[in-house]
Formats: structure tokens, C-alpha cells, sequence
């Protein structure tokens, strides 16, 4: 089989969706049947690109100004697109929310649906462009992948589609997130100033669905003495409607116990989840909760409200919390400082639990979705 992948979001940093495409291309390739045509946007490629960092290009600020800009930049990619390579192309798979056109049978990746829980998230015209598309897209195609049961059944009822259009392909984590000796992370621990366990991470795009208020204010809340022992770290970009945790997050940096750290190199966000006392992530609505499983893997135990289609991933190894209740997170936070007995407990049942998602085992299941689309 011969599919053509769009890959275009590999040309901006790796977030979410930018480590499935990149992480779920490197495991079809050992797929047997099949063979990537990588689609970056404005060309084909059979070579995934290196990772970008933020950054990577001044414009696209500026484009979200300008009136159409989604439209024309979708229809210029639309005309590259159809310059297709030689070689026929027997699927195509869009990754990332509504298609392109295509003259043979698609599958999409339906992550989430943030734009209907939380539309303040996105940008106006990217929100209008989901509206317009979206639902097209999901209804064109064959099958619709997920990547977890909670956000099929969302899609099921939202679209009024039969459940056997739907496959769900539960994510992977990547090799480099795995336990790691103190000595092993000792450099990048310290060019941020703290030690082994003795800090809390925050890990997601800056923006109000990912709830890092309530991490500011629960961390706020534990003792003095503690904070200056347990700062908290939040790595991540900054994103859309930022300025509404402004005064809050100004305040935690100026207290000294908080530390903003942008965007990480891959290598050292891996670090930093395997030095952590834990993963706090309280947010609000996920398809899946990547950094979850990639904490689990790493050996640090992690807090996370029971939102969305979080516990799929957690299971019996999370820390659940009210997503609305700073107190409960602030006493998850003591309580894995204070129990080293409960702390190595969640080390334990984190490790075991990420045992069962693994990157090969998402390509398989997609792999099985791409035959099945084209015998239908």
C-alpha cells in the first residue's frame, strides 16, 4: 500500500499531534505493506524533516491577521498537493482535523474536539476554518481514527456516525522517555537550578484549556519551606489567549518558586520528566494526554484531573484531582513529597501501566485501518 501522509505540521514545533505524525511515520515503516509519501505542505518528501523550534517562521503572526489568509494558504497547498509523486497513491491519511481533497478512499485522525468544548482555545479564523471543514471531512471519510474510546464516542454522537467507523489507535510513547539515574540527567537539571525529585513540571502549550492556573495557585498554597524546595516548572509554548494566567503567572515568578521554561529540545524535556518528584497536569480536556504516558514511562508518578480521556491513559496509576479545586491538587503535591511509600507505589504502577501503549502497536492498528479502508 501506498499512502500519502500529510505531514505539514512537522514545519512547525512538535507539539501533540506534531510527535504522533512523526512518531506514527517512523512505526509504519516497519509496516511491511506499507510505504509514506510524506505530504510538508508544499512539496512530497520520503524523509521526515528535523524538528523545528519555535521560531521556525516570522509570518505566521502575521498571516493570522490577514483576512483569507487560511483560506489562500489552503488552497495553495490544496494545488501542491495534487502535484502528487509518479507512483500511484492507493490512501491518503490526514492527520490533523479535515482533509484535503482526494480522489480515493481517506482516513482521518479525529484527536479531539476542543473546538466544540472549549472554542475560546483557538484563534477566530482557525475556529471558522474547523466549523467550515471539519464536519465535510469526517463524513468523506472511510474510517476515522482516535486516539482514545472517549473522544469516538464523542465523535459517534456529534456526527451521527455508526461506531464501526471508527478505529481507535491509542498512542505510543518514544524510546526516550524511560527511567533515568541521577547522575544520567544531572547537566540539564542543572542549568535549570534544581536536583533529582525535588521539583514539580508542568508540561503543555501555555493556554486556558491546559488549567495551569490551578497549578500556580495549589503550588502557591503548599508551605514556604516547600516551594523553595519543590519548584514548580512549566515547560511549554505560548499560546493562544496566554495573557488571560498573565497576573497569576507573574506573580509565581516573581515569588522565585516557579520557573517558566518555553519550549524544550526533546531530549531535555525527556530529562526533566524522569528527574521530577511528579507530572502535575490539571488540564481541562484532552483526546489523549500524551505527557501522561510519557511521565509514566519515565518513572515519575503524575497528578491529572479524571477529565476527558485522561484515565484511559492513567488508569490505577494516576493521582486524581478536581479540576477546579487548587486544595486537592496542593494536597496531591504534599502527600508525594511527605509518603515515600505512596511515591514509589504510583513509580511502580506508572511504569507497568505505560507498558501497555507502545508506538509499534499504534501502527499496527492503523496499518489494519488503511486495509480495511481500501477493501471497503
Amino acid at each position: 500500500m501506498r499512502i500519502a501522509l500529510n505531514a505539514r505540521i512537522l514545519q512547525a514545533p512538535r507539539t501533540g499531534i506534531g510527535h504522533y505524525v512523526a512518531e506514527l511515520a517512523t512505526a509504519l515503516a516497519h509496516q511491511q505493506d506499507v510505504e509514506l509519501a510524506l505530504f510538508h505542505g508544499w512539496g512530497w518528501s520520503s524523509t521526515l524533516p528535523d524538528a523545528a523550534m519555535p521560531g521556525y517562521s516570522r509570518l505566521t503572526p502575521l498571516l493570522r491577521q490577514i483576512p483569507g489568509a487560511y483560506q489562500a494558504r489552503r488552497w495553495l497547498e490544496q494545488k501542491r498537493f495534487d502535484q502528487r509523486p509518479s507512483q500511484a497513491i492507493d490512501l491518503y491519511h490526514e492527520p490533523s482535523l479535515w482533509p484535503l481533497s482526494f480522489d480515493g478512499p481517506t482516513i482521518i485522525t479525529l484527536h479531539d474536539l476542543t473546538h466544540l468544548h472549549y472554542p475560546d482555545t483557538q484563534p477566530p479564523a482557525r475556529l471558522r476554518e474547523i466549523e467550515r471543514r471539519l464536519a465535510d471531512g469526517v463524513h468523506r471519510a472511510r474510517l476515522i481514527l482516535t486516539d482514545s474510546q472517549h473522544i469516538a464516542e464523542q465523535a459517534q454522537a456529534y456526527f451521527a456516525l455508526p461506531a464501526e467507523r471508527f478505529v481507535v489507535a491509542p498512542l505510543g510513547v518514544a524510546a526516550r522517555f524511560h527511567p533515568r539515574e541521577p547522575e544520567a540527567i544531572d547537566q540539564v537539571l542543572k542549568a535549570h537550578g534544581v536536583e533529582a525529585r525535588e521539583y514539580f513540571l508542568c508540561v503543555g502549550t501555555l493556554e486556558p484549556r491546559k488549567n495551569l492556573t490551578l497549578a500556580l495557585r495549589a503550588h502557591a498554597r503548599l508551605p514556604d519551606t516547600v516551594r523553595q524546595r519543590f519548584p514548580l516548572l512549566i515547560a511549554g509554548m505560548a499560546g493562544w489567549q496566554r495573557e488571560q494566567f498573565n497576573d497569576e503567572l507573574r506573580s509565581a515568578l516573581a515569588s522565585g518558586h516557579v520557573c517558566l521554561l518555553g519550549y524544550l529540545p526533546d531530549e531535555d524535556l525527556a530529562q526533566l520528566l524522569a528527574g521530577a518528584r511528579a507530572l502535575v497536569f490539571p488540564s481541562l480536556y484532552e483526546g489523549f494526554g500524551l505527557p501522561v504516558l510519557e511521565a509514566m514511562a519515565s518513572g515519575t508518578p503524575v497528578i491529572l484531573t479524571g477529565e476527558s480521556a485522561m484515565p484511559e491513559v492513567a488508569g490505577d496509576a494516576g493521582n486524581y484531582i478536581e479540576a477546579h479545586e487548587p486544595d486537592t491538587l496542593r494536597d496531591a503535591m504534599q502527600r508525594l513529597i511527605d509518603d515515600p511509600v505512596h511515591w514509589r507505589a504510583c513509580r511502580e504502577a506508572g511504569l507497568q501501566r505505560a507498558k501497555l501503549f507502545s508506538w509499534e502497536r499504534c501502527a499496527t492498528v492503523t496499518a489494519r485501518a488503511y486495509r480495511q479502508a481500501m477493501e471497503n
